[in-house]
């Protein structure tokens, strides 16, 4: 029966991300959703920038801290292990959730990009990007990132589910976040860009070069030291430039494919 419960509660933590994902998807590009960024509860610039900066540090806060390596050995003493990654993934969409219900739009219009091709060409641009999102977590493991691996293993009594192996191929040889460069392009690329999409889109661009270099890389070469070393001079972080040949070959070592600051493997 626990397994079971157990099985149950990581599928529902995976529908609340999915539900919550999709809705995020619609909440910044302004398509088919009651309230999206650009809509809401008006209030005065201060009031406005105050209440979304504090909503996108509480996200940034618990996005980062239950993700690092010491949260984890701590949080294990109280929350089973193969239960961990599924509440990580409960715990940001609710912190995600809290962000779209309580978003204060700022509509001034920054820029627009004008002509009807021309803005189709950034709504495909933003589509890309967000298809890049997604491509990515395939590319590494979707169902370990998101818990489900792990509580499948605990229902079938296998006991902890094993490390995945890193391989490094695909899109993780061009960069080594392409899924945050899905991020960036899915939030920059706005035909319409408002005072209150450029603060998200400006914010959450500054959190993901502090998280993913400052926390996700260290993370990374703590756990695989010269390993990741040379990954990281071998492949660019985030735009994509100059990549050494050592890194064209695919490898199926245990090399570090890097994501982002949510990253668990089991």
């Amino acid at each position: 029966m626990s397994r079971l419960l157990a099985l149950l509660y990581g599928t529902a933590c995976y529908a609340v991300f999915l539900a919550t994902f999709l809705y995020a998807i619609a909440f910044v590009t302004g398509a088919g959703v009651p309230k999206h960024i650009d809509n809401g509860v008006p209030a005065t610039l201060p009031v406005a920038l105050g209440i979304d900066l504090l909503l996108m540090t509480l996200f940034a806060l618990q996005h980062s801290v239950m993700a690092r390596p010491a949260f984890k050995r701590w949080w294990t003493r109280f929350v089973p292990a193969h239960i961990e990654r599924s509440t990580y993934v409960l715990a940001s969409s609710l912190a995600l959730a809290l962000l779209l219900w309580q978003w204060r739009p700022l509509p001034l219009t920054v820029w627009e990009v004008q002509g009807d091709v021309a803005r189709v060409a950034v709504h495909a641009l933003s589509a890309t990007g967000w298809l890049l999102v997604l491509s990515s977590t395939f590319l590494i493991s979707h169902f370990d990132l998101f818990g489900l691996r792990q509580v499948w293993h605990h229902a079938r009594g296998r006991g902890p589910a094993p490390e995945t192996p890193f391989v490094v191929r695909a899109l993780y040889r061009i960069v080594r976040h392409p899924l945050m460069l899905g991020f960036l392009i899915a939030f920059w690329a706005a035909p319409t860009m408002s005072l209150g999409h450029l603060l998200f889109a400006a914010v959450t661009t500054a959190y993901i070069v502090v998280a993913v270099k400052c926390l996700e890389e260290r993370d990374l070469i703590a756990q695989h030291g010269d390993t990741y070393r040379a990954y990281q001079r071998q492949v660019p972080m985030l735009l994509p430039g100059r990549i050494r040949p050592a890194a064209v070959a695919e490898s199926s070592v245990n090399a570090p494919t890097a994501f982002d600051a949510k990253r668990s493997t089991r």
